[in-house]
């Protein structure tokens, strides 16, 4: 019989997986309601931009503080604090009637998709497996992920053609309530060497703080979640303004797309399914080559991908090529990410480290969804953000290629 640590597919990995794909799912959906709340309550688009710019950012505030109340009271309590914290938000949400107040409650939200989000699972996910597996491991945990964004925008479209988008918002939140029951399951044996359990989190930390390569890696996470971001909440309004009077037709029709509001809505599941392959492979790679040298790769990637996709006209061709190739490359930051810290600081306190590195990409989150709202409604257009995701994008390639990729301690004690 094969010993859990020695296996790949485990109990652990795939109830971590589930519980990531619905609340990546919920998440990925908001841009969806980007138009139908704005048209409701006849609001300019950066109100409802700020909205889901607030849950960005409380998302990467919250995301160490989960990484901390893990280390203290134990994994899954705190996951259950973030399912309630995200059941609340979406559950106030659905009873907001002004900017302010969806605002206000997108805090909860965010706080929510911390406490369920990359931080805490992947951290759990990184101690039950072996060494040898843990790459893969985080890839496939990052890429199951990303089927809820397969599923979540086109349920969410769909549930808006028979219902106001409040009664949706009450359905997520009862979707949400339902991870309880993988909790059980989420037992993750510490994996740590022995040096590790001897430091404190303040030694690491302050360990952490002064090595140059943790500073370079936070701030390459920046572009990550400011392409992410910007492209989740603004993606399909883009699509379905620039497109509106093309019609689709062929394979695109025969599956359903038949406009340019539902082509808006598929090409982010698109991206997520494209992601899967591409999160998987990443983690592939990363067991054999340097995580650096594969973040480097990935960020040029996009940053040639988005360049291409604006300087061509759009078409429903040009809409799900984009999709299909930046969905390669979407997650695939983050099992290298993570696995990097985890190489190089430990897996004791990775939830934390990965939870405050996730802060840099948090703040990207943040810009790239406000300014895409603000600077739409200054110029009726996102031709300024595109490029700036370009430039962040350029800049975050060049960040990782000094990073020092050799466990602290072995740096420390050469």
């Amino acid at each position: 019989m094969q010993n859990q640590d020695t296996k790949l597919i485990t109990p652990v990995l795939l109830a971590s997986s589930i519980i990531l794909m619905i609340g990546f799912g919920i998440r990925a959906s908001y841009g969806v309601f980007q138009i139908p709340i704005a048209d409701q309550f006849a609001w300019a688009r950066t109100e409802f931009s700020m909205a889901i710019a607030i849950q960005n950012l409380a998302w990467g505030i919250g995301q160490p503080i989960f990484g901390a109340i893990a280390e203290k009271i134990g994994d899954r309590k705190a996951i259950l604090i973030g399912i309630f914290c995200y059941a609340i938000g979406l559950i106030f949400s659905s009873y907001a009637i002004t900017p302010g107040a969806h605002q206000f409650y997108s805090f909860f939200v965010g706080f929510g998709v911390a406490g369920t989000g990359f931080g805490v699972i992947l951290a759990i996910v990184g101690r039950a497996t072996s060494d040898a597996n843990r790459s893969m491991a985080l890839g496939i945990a990052t890429a199951v992920g990303s089927v809820g964004q397969i599923i979540g925008p086109p349920t969410a479209e769909f549930l808006l053609r028979y219902f106001n988008w409040s009664v949706v918002f009450l359905i997520f939140a009862g979707i949400i309530i339902s991870t309880i029951a993988f909790l059980p399951v989420l037992r993750a044996p510490s994996k740590d060497a022995k040096h590790d359990l001897e430091e404190t989190l303040g030694q690491i930390l302050k360990k952490a703080f002064y090595d140059p390569s943790f500073t370079l890696i936070f701030l390459g996470f920046f572009s990550c979640g400011f392409q992410l971001a910007f492209i989740t909440a603004h993606f399909p309004a883009f699509v379905t303004e620039m497109c509106g009077a093309i019609a689709t037709d062929g394979l695109l029709s025969g599956i359903g797309v038949k406009n340019a509001s539902a082509l808006g809505a598929f090409s982010i599941a698109l991206i997520g399914a494209a992601n899967i392959v591409g999160t998987i492979t990443a983690g592939y790679f990363g067991k054999h080559y340097k995580k650096k040298n594969l973040l480097a790769i990935v960020y040029t990637g996009r940053t040639l991908i988005a360049v291409i996709f604006i300087m061509v006209p759009m078409t429903p061709l040009t809409v799900v090529t984009f999709s299909i190739t930046m969905g390669l490359l979407w997650l695939a930051t983050v099992p290298l990410t993570s696995g990097l810290v985890g190489y190089i600081y430990g897996l004791r306190y990775m939830g934390t480290l990965y939870g405050i590195v996730f802060f840099s990409h948090q703040l990207g989150s943040f810009l790239g969804v406000w300014l895409g709202g603000a600077l739409y409604d200054a110029y009726g257009n996102y031709n300024i953000v595109w490029w700036v995701g370009i430039a962040v994008g350029a800049f975050s390639a060049i960040v990782h290629m000094p990073i020092r990729e050799i466990p602290l301690g072995k740096r420390i004690n050469a």
